[in-house]
């Protein structure tokens, strides 16, 4: 029962992470308005909670799920999901302190909207986060079937 809860908690996790990444690409876009820095800002903090939240599920199912430790930990499909997701963590500090700096400006200008370079480079930022992110399900079907397994 305990895996399960595990797996079922995780793969929540992840497609809330996706509709954060998505939402964020909705919201931050040319023409942005003040209303949408404070939403994505909210996104940015639900993403982060939810990515903290998976590797620590992630890394609970490793140790206490039905596969084992030594499936996991000797999976190289298993660290290149590890990398994968790193990756986007990374990735997503940019956007991050932007949101930050954004709603720090708005504090002092309540009319205050990002400039269009910034949002295009932080949107750029966010597709790849999105791109990255969508191997990770390729890879755990992978993983699921075997494949990696040292």
């Amino acid at each position: 029962m305990v895996d399960l809860l595990l797996a079922i908690v995780h793969h929540l996790l992840a497609f809330g992470i996706a509709a954060a990444i998505t939402a964020q690409l909705v919201l931050v876009r040319p023409g942005m308005q003040p209303p949408a820095v404070q939403l994505a800002a909210r996104y940015d903090m639900a993403l982060g909670i939810m990515s903290m939240a998976l590797v620590a599920i992630g890394f609970s199912r490793v140790f206490f799920g039905a596969k084992g430790s030594a499936f996991y930990l000797h999976n190289h499909v298993f660290w290149a999901k590890v990398v994968l997701f790193a990756l986007v963590g990374l990735l997503s500090v940019k956007p991050t302190r932007a949101f930050l700096r954004w709603r720090k400006a708005q504090s002092a200008d309540a009319g205050y909207a990002p400039e269009e370079v910034e949002i295009r480079a932080i949107r750029k930022t966010l597709m790849a986060e999105i791109h990255i992110f969508a191997f990770l399900p390729i890879a755990a079907a992978a993983m699921a079937r075997g494949y990696g397994y040292a």
